[in-house]
C-alpha cells in the first residue's frame, strides 16, 4: 500500500517555539520511531508517550501538548474514544490520528470524533514533519488517497452514522453565512488550504482567514475539520461537486 503526499497548505513558518508532540500508540517500536523521526526536526519536540487512549488522554492533561499523534487501535481506550474525551475536555486541542487502516469507517469516525487530521503509518518523515506542522497551525489534513473515498463515504454514510460528536442542527445555519462565506466553507470542504482559496477567489489569505474563523462562530464548529464534515453532511458539498 502506498500513500500519496498530503496536498494541504505549504507547512508554515518556523514557529519561535518547538511544536510540542505526545505520541499515543501501543507499539513500543512505532513510538520510538515517531519519536526519532520527529525529535530530528528543528521545530518539532516530542515531550511524551501513551501507551493506551487512556494513558493518552492523562498526559494530555497533564503534559498540555500542541499536537497529538493517536493511533487508532489501542487497549483499554481506542484512539477514537481517546479523541472524543480530549476534544471534549479542551476544544483547541489538535489530534492527528495515524494508523495502518485506510477504511472508510476509520477516517469517519476519527473525524467526527474531533480530529483534526488522518494521516497513513506508511508516509514519509517529511510528510509527518509536515503534517504535523499543518495540524499545529489549525489546518485540516488529509491523506488523498482517504480524501477520495472519504467523499464518497459521506454522501452514502450522512447523518445516519452517528458517530463521534454530534454536529450542530443545520436548520437556519448556512442562512447565517454571507455568499462569500458559503463559497470558502465549499473550498474548504473541498480540501483546499487558505492559500489557495485566496488564489481562487482573488482575495488576500487574511481575508480568507476572517471567513474560516467567521464560518466557525456562526456554524458552532470547532476546526476545518469539523466544518468540512458539516459541509459535507448537510449536502452543501456532494461528490464530484
Amino acid at each position: 500500500m502506498t500513500t500519496d503526499a498530503p496536498t494541504p497548505a505549504t507547512p508554515p513558518a518556523l514557529p519561535t517555539s518547538p511544536i510540542r508532540v505526545l505520541i499515543a500508540d501501543d507499539q513500543v517500536m512505532v513510538r520510538e520511531g515517531f519519536s526519532v523521526l520527529l525529535n530530528a526536526q528543528p521545530d518539532i519536540e516530542v515531550v511524551g508517550e501513551a501507551v493506551d487512549g487512556r494513558q493518552a488522554i492523562a498526559q494530555v492533561a497533564a503534559l498540555r501538548p500542541d499536537v497529538v499523534l493517536m493511533d487508532i487501535r489501542m487497549p483499554e481506550v481506542n484512539g477514537l474514544e481517546a479523541t472524543r474525551e480530549i476534544v471534549a475536555a479542551d476544544a483547541d486541542a489538535k489530534v492527528l490520528v495515524l494508523t495502518t487502516f485506510d477504511l472508510d469507517e476509520y477516517v469517519y469516525q476519527a473525524l467526527r470524533s474531533g480530529a483534526s487530521g488522518f494521516l497513513l503509518k506508511d508516509a514519509s518523515a517529511r510528510q509527518l514533519g509536515d503534517a504535523v506542522r499543518i495540524v499545529a497551525a489549525g489546518e485540516a489534513l488529509l491523506a488523498p488517497t482517504v480524501t477520495k473515498r472519504l467523499i464518497t463515504t459521506f454522501s452514502r454514510i450522512g447523518e445516519a452514522a452517528g458517530f463521534g460528536v454530534p454536529l450542530p442542527s443545520p436548520q437556519g445555519r448556512l442562512a447565517e453565512l454571507t455568499e462569500r462565506e458559503n463559497e470558502v466553507l465549499v473550498l474548504v470542504a473541498q480540501g483546499c488550504s487558505n492559500a489557495e482559496i485566496a488564489e481562487r477567489l482573488i482575495v488576500a489569505e487574511s481575508t480568507v482567514k476572517t471567513h474560516v474563523s467567521r464560518i466557525l462562530v456562526k456554524l458552532g464548529l470547532r476546526d476545518r475539520t469539523q466544518a468540512a464534515v458539516f459541509a459535507y453532511e448537510v449536502r452543501l458539498v456532494t461528490p464530484g461537486g
